[in-house]
């Protein structure tokens, strides 16, 4: 089972005080100390030497020293400046490792790619909770061979993930993510996991891109068929209270269009967008495309 030396208490702590940090505020920065976490997150990630995986807030390398000993190469991005030093001393020790100094957002990917000796092919994060989210979107949309991810998220965000139609958790962001992605594994990590305790529950998913997304996004014309798909997806979420044919009328498109589209795809117009599933998008768009 593969560990991380820095994930118990007593080293965490050691390495802070080493490099000064102890004593400094660290907003939204839990750090964590619990080894069994670890175990369970390289075991969803299931790495085999080869990957190139992409890492987004290591903070002190606690989850990155694991991955170090699975991975062909290992790239991570950090926007507190103060654990550089850090992050130094671990790509000194460590021939694999690189890493990135800034906003994950808004690094280039054709410099995540130069930096990671190629396009990254495994996301593995304990995820900064205010843009998890985001992160995980963003870097399936534009990381084509980002086969698969295990990122840790506040609970909240597990659960609008792994949602399914129908359900009060299901919303446009769900819908847009299983156009490349679906869920394939989850656990929970409880605050007592972390120096300091959070105030929130957590939970790591592990997300697979699916290949039958890609064959099903074929029957929508133009270059990028998921970009159509994600624009209805916002019409149809935008007034969520609204039925679907008022949800998107308001966005823009023309009833009568809609009312065809909705007439060739056996949807009704009076239902809610929270009812659809993703294929029902994807039939929904290339419609209204035609």
């Amino acid at each position: 089972m593969t560990t991380s030396p820095l994930a118990n208490p007593g080293a965490t702590r050691a390495l802070l005080e080493t490099y000064g940090l102890a004593t400094k505020h660290r907003l939204g920065q839990n750090f964590l100390v619990d080894n069994h976490v670890i175990e369970k997150i390289m075991d969803l990630a299931a790495l085999d030497g080869t990957e190139r995986v992409l890492e987004v807030g290591p903070g002190i390398g606690t989850l990155t020293l694991a991955l170090l000993q699975d991975a062909a190469r290992v790239t991570s991005i950090e926007a507190d400046p103060e654990l550089e030093p850090v992050l130094r001393t671990h790509a000194l020790e460590h021939e694999g490792f690189r890493y990135i100094m800034g906003d994950a957002l808004k690094v280039d990917p054709a410099r995540i790619a130069e930096m990671t000796d190629g396009e990254p092919t495994v996301l593995a994060a304990n995820l900064p909770y205010n843009v998890a989210a985001t992160i995980i979107l963003q870097f399936f949309q534009t990381m084509p061979a980002l086969e698969r991810a295990v990122v840790m998220v506040q609970k909240e965000v597990a659960d609008r993930i792994a949602a399914h139609p129908g359900t009060k958790a299901y919303g446009g962001y769900t819908a847009k993510l299983a156009l490349l992605a679906r869920v394939t594994g989850r656990f929970e990590v409880p605050p007592r996991c972390f120096m300091p305790a959070p105030h929130v529950d957590s939970a790591v998913v592990r997300l697979e891109r699916d290949p039958a997304r890609g064959e099903a996004l074929a029957q929508v014309p133009g270059v990028d068929p998921a970009a159509s798909v994600s624009a209805v997806i916002d019409a149809a979420f935008a007034q969520r209270r609204k039925t679907i044919r008022n949800s998107m009328s308001s966005s823009g498109f023309d009833k009568g269009a809609l009312d065809a589209a909705f007439g060739a795809c056996g949807i009704a117009p009076t239902a809610r967008a929270e009812t659809l599933s993703v294929e029902d998008f994807v039939r929904l768009t290339a419609a209204l495309d035609e």
